[in-house]
């Protein structure tokens, strides 16, 4: 496709339906059972999640997107212009129109699991803005990632907002640091979004809106299960649970057993009691120090950092300095 018209490459690489079962399956073996977050966002997943980032609660979103409009010439100016712009996770790309007439990128590759939602997106994106070459892939960016367009001799920079980085544990995390390292190669950049330690009265209200949204992102996890899976999780008998852990700097979502129930999965029968509850995301906050000190871990080095004055939420850039293994 040329960069002069509004249609979009479209890459498949959607998880087959076995590896939802098998994630399943293998989670709810554990004890404690958890599944992984991964799978929440489906069509229905992705949608309800856009609900929860309009809530008075979750500052998140906001005061994101209230940095990047703030320091989106700055940012341009690190960043530079020309690139290969990269979004894992790319949901409804609201956040990245803020930068794109700054960076003007040689075209915009947004990965997304949710495959519907994906080709929406993108092609409300190509609509508006008929000058930007669209790659759209979905794919598992969790994993190492090959991607389907890389034009030679052009840079390549991620973008990673919405501290998504918050969903994995440390180690993960670092992993994953490595992974974006190695897919922009050295001299390539990454513009991440990070959420900071902070007052956990916010955290508590953020991760339980009074509306409800983030109780029915939670359970809809247990839709999708019983839809794709034909398994028959009773959701009147299983509720949502957040809080923060101050010993693991994170905010936890469960959704807790209320009645004894026998779930079915394919061959598979468990048994869940009262209380017992499945795992279903972790969100670590950072120091900023802390997240730097992880990503040069990764093999990065930081560049610049943004943040809101009430020091609520950041936005680094940081730049591959070389090869990991």
């Amino acid at each position: 496709m040329t960069s002069n018209n509004n249609s979009i490459q479209f890459h498949d690489y959607q998880p087959k339906l076995a590896q939802l079962g098998e994630a399943v399956i293998h989670g709810l073996s554990q004890h404690p059972r958890s599944i992984p977050p991964k799978f929440f966002y489906d069509q229905t997943g992705s949608e309800i999640f856009d609900d929860i980032c309009e809530t008075d609660e979750y500052y998140v979103a906001r005061t994101e997107i209230g940095i990047l409009e703030n320091h989106r010439k700055d940012i341009a100016k690190h960043v530079g212009t020309g690139c290969l712009l990269i979004e894992p996770g790319s949901g409804n790309s609201q956040k990245v129109r803020i930068l794109l007439d700054a960076l003007r990128p040689h075209a915009y590759l947004p990965m997304d699991i949710s495959r519907d939602y994906l080709q929406f997106a993108a092609q409300q994106l190509a609509n508006d803005y008929p000058w930007l070459e669209i790659h759209a892939a979905c794919i598992d960016y969790s994993v190492p990632i090959d991607l389907p367009f890389a034009p030679v001799g052009t840079r390549k920079v991620a973008f990673f907002p919405g501290s998504s980085i918050g969903n994995f544990e440390r180690g993960q995390a670092k992993i994953f640091l490595r992974n974006i390292a190695n897919m922009v190669e050295p001299g390539g950049g990454l513009l991440i979004g990070v959420d900071l330690k902070k007052d956990p009265s916010l955290l508590h209200a953020a991760y339980n809106d009074a509306d409800g949204n983030t109780a029915a992102f939670n359970l809809n996890l247990l839709t999708r299960v019983n839809r794709e899976l034909g398994s028959n999780f009773d959701l009147d008998g299983f509720s949502h649970h957040a809080f923060y852990n101050e010993e693991h700097g994170r905010v936890e979502m469960h959704l807790v057993c209320e009645k004894s129930q026998y779930i079915n999965i394919h061959s598979k029968q468990f048994h869940f009691s009262v209380g017992e509850s499945i795992h279903t995301e972790n969100s670590y906050k950072y120091h900023i120090d802390d997240f730097q000190e992880l990503a040069q871990q990764a093999g990065f080095r930081p560049i610049k950092v943004w943040s809101d004055e009430d020091h609520l939420f950041s936005v680094h850039y940081l730049e591959a300095e070389h090869e990991n293994n």
